[in-house]
């Protein structure tokens, strides 16, 4: 059984192959690196987990308020939120500039809170430095970033997997003959006339033992 190496797509046996411990996709041995976080030999890593570890993604603190505005985009073209609530979603204080500046949420600023609410579609429409609260609309011209993910071009005709039906498991002849011949038991059983039963002495209970002898029982 052959598989292909996911970095390098070499293909070849899956026995020279090796499984990452942390996307548990198959590498080559040369796509494979010991694990730099616990110093295992054993344990191996694929060259694109073991560089998140080394250097992982940053994500930057106005992240929160970007995935905020792309939420609100599908229910409504207004937003207002107060420079608490702005506090809250970026994990952090706005700055001093924030409270008293114009300039700060200009939209054709070229700083990095100001590129957050362009890029997710939305402008600054009017601060209320009195009250500590801002509002959004909807830009009406947005550049949408084309996906990076291929198209799947089906080069095949669909193929449905074949239905395996189970079999009928068919007793065999010992087991038939068995539940016949006690079928036939059963019959014969029912169909004698039952017999009295006769010459049995049944014990008096402990408790008639208790209350009365055996001559002074009442009938």
């Amino acid at each position: 059984m052959k598989d292909e190496c996911v970095i390098c797509g070499r293909v070849m046996r899956t026995t020279y192959m090796r499984k990452c411990e942390r996307c548990r996709k198959l590498f080559c041995k040369d796509c494979m690196t010991p694990d730099v976080a616990t110093d295992d030999p054993n344990a191996m890593l694929c060259l694109h987990c073991a560089h998140r570890i080394v250097s992982p993604k940053t994500i930057s603190k106005w992240a929160g308020l970007e995935s905020h505005l792309k939420v609100r985009d599908a229910f409504t073209n207004l937003v207002t939120l107060k420079f608490a609530m702005i506090d809250g979603l970026i994990g952090s204080n706005l700055p001093m500039a924030a409270y008293k500046d114009p300039a700060w949420w200009s939209n054709a600023s070229l700083s990095v809170h100001a590129k957050v609410w362009l890029d997710a579609g939305w402008e600054v429409q009017e601060v209320n430095f009195k009250e500590g609260t801002v509002t959004f609309k909807k830009a009406s011209n947005v550049a949408f970033k084309k996906s990076k993910q291929k198209k799947l071009e089906i080069t095949q005709p669909f193929t449905p997997v074949p239905v395996h039906r189970p079999k009928s498991k068919i007793p065999s002849n010992t087991k038939v003959s068995k539940l016949y011949a006690r079928i036939k038991n059963l019959e014969r059983q029912r169909a004698m006339p039952r017999q009295p039963v006769t010459g049995l002495k049944f014990k008096s209970s402990q408790y008639q033992k208790q209350l009365y002898r055996n001559e002074d029982k009442p009938k």
